[in-house]
């Protein structure tokens, strides 16, 4: 796990999402238990060892460096959305744009935004590092899979950390389309209509998927993180 978290870490890095010591990212593991990455350290240089393990307070538990001072934010998540495994929090530039604009990302201007994350709605501004951003977050967690944060960045969360990267890469990709069409001038949203069409065939592509699982083989367990052909994550810390 520690390997995985490392990894989309130097991810985030290379995308321009974590500028600095920016952005943390967190992975369950097991129903007391998060590993996190620590605070003031670059997700670009980020090592295995720096990780910490904390409680569902945000108590250090093992580790020698700090806690995210932003772990309130991991915390909410996971209290409001017990599907959840991952979390990352970054700074991803065009999409940190409309935060700081004081808008969402919640016009459907790409089918993709439909079968991806969906509306990605702006919580309203709080302090870094304080109680206040779980609760702008709160109102949203239980419909939304990612989240503008005003004047600040964004969160996504997912049923791994690479989900919940994807989606953090999506947010910011949605972001880019929206600038360039309304720099363009000509921004065409889609009908609702059309939405609700794209809704259909999103639920007929997801019960297909969970058909094909189910008549699926066992296989051996791996890591829900291997990713690029990868050996298999280990489970422990």
């Amino acid at each position: 796990m520690r390997r995985d978290l490392v990894r989309f870490s130097k991810w985030l890095s290379r995308l321009g999402f974590t500028p600095g010591t920016s952005g943390n990212l967190s992975a369950r593991l097991d129903a007391h238990r998060l590993l996190v990455t620590p605070t003031g350290v670059s997700k670009g240089l980020v090592k295995a060892t720096d990780m910490v393990i904390v409680d569902l307070q945000g108590r250090l538990l093992a580790g020698t460096r700090n806690v995210t001072s932003e772990i309130s934010m991991h915390l909410a998540v996971y209290k409001h959305r017990p599907d959840v495994q991952a979390v990352i929090h970054s700074h991803p530039p065009i999409a940190t744009a409309f935060a700081c604009s004081g808008r969402a990302l919640d016009e459907v201007l790409c089918q993709e935004a439909v079968m991806t994350v969906g509306p990605v709605p702006l919580a309203r501004y709080a302090t870094t590092g304080t109680s206040e951003v779980a609760e702008s977050l709160r109102p949203y967690l239980p419909g939304h899979e990612s989240i503008l944060l005003e004047n600040h960045g964004a969160v996504s969360y997912g049923k791994n950390l690479l989900e919940a990267f994807m989606k953090m890469e999506t947010v910011e990709h949605l972001a880019h389309v929206a600038l360039i069409a309304h720099q363009l001038g000509t921004a065409r949203p889609l009908q609702p209509e059309q939405v609700q069409q794209l809704h259909h065939a999103k639920a007929k592509y997801l019960q297909n998927v969970s058909a094909e699982a189910a008549k699926a083989p066992a296989k051996p367990a791996r890591s829900p993180y291997e990713i690029d052909g990868g050996q298999p994550a280990q489970a422990t810390a």
